[in-house]
């Protein structure tokens, strides 16, 4: 069931509230992107357990299932960079979170931000962001479409928690339109063991990078 949240004093264009709760219509089944996200590239900052960015980038049928997430480790905050294997133009955000005060407060969108992490998103200003209510079932959250016409990857940041000391994230997953790019894909590198010392953090936080394959 589609609902609006409107809150008072809100004048962020940015800053949208509108979502689904439930599994979304059968559409978005038609326009899921799984296959077209460059899982094994996927990279989570702040993960409990090392690798596992990839692990909640499932498959349309496996969306509610609770067996695999990603829980962040110092603290509640969690960056996860999504490259897709072409250009998309983004129409949803399918994300299973919790439980409870394990959810993320909200989540914000930068499409096509390269090495991105906690010493600098907090200067960025995100392209669009929604809250998360509390519950176990995949919500839709709908990007403005022009503000997303043509994504080749795009950052979620989660920067807090509903109360929890860590967040935890089932799902993942986006709706919308793929097409082929005409150029070999930026495979960004990462320090497999990088020196936290040489990475501020929000609020002085340490942070673990997690990656593939480390």
């Amino acid at each position: 069931m589609s609902h609006n949240h409107s809150h008072g004093g809100c004048n962020d264009e940015s800053h949208d509230h509108d979502h689904e709760h439930g599994p979304p219509e059968d559409v978005g089944h038609r326009d899921n992107l799984y296959a077209r996200i460059d899982r094994a590239n996927v990279v989570a900052l702040n993960a409990e357990e090392s690798g596992m960015g990839p692990a909640v980038i499932k498959p349309w049928d496996q969306r509610t299932d609770e067996d695999t997430y990603l829980e962040s480790d110092a603290d509640d905050q969690l960056i996860v960079r999504i490259p897709f294997t072409g250009a998309v133009k983004l129409r949803a955000l399918l994300l299973k979170a919790g439980p409870a005060d394990q959810t993320p407060a909200k989540v914000a969108l930068f499409p096509n931000v390269e090495n991105i992490d906690f010493s600098d998103i907090a200067d960025l200003k995100p392209v669009q962001e929604f809250t998360i209510p509390q519950g176990r079932d995949v919500g839709e959250y709908h990007v403005l479409p022009a503000k997303f016409p043509n994504v080749t990857s795009i950052t979620l940041f989660f920067p807090a928690s509903q109360g929890a000391d860590t967040t935890r994230i089932y799902y993942i997953g986006f709706l919308g339109q793929w097409s082929e790019r005409k150029f070999e894909p930026v495979v960004t590198v990462y320090e497999s063991k990088p020196n936290l010392a040489d990475h501020d953090k929000i609020q002085g936080l340490n942070t673990n990078w997690s990656a593939p394959g480390t």
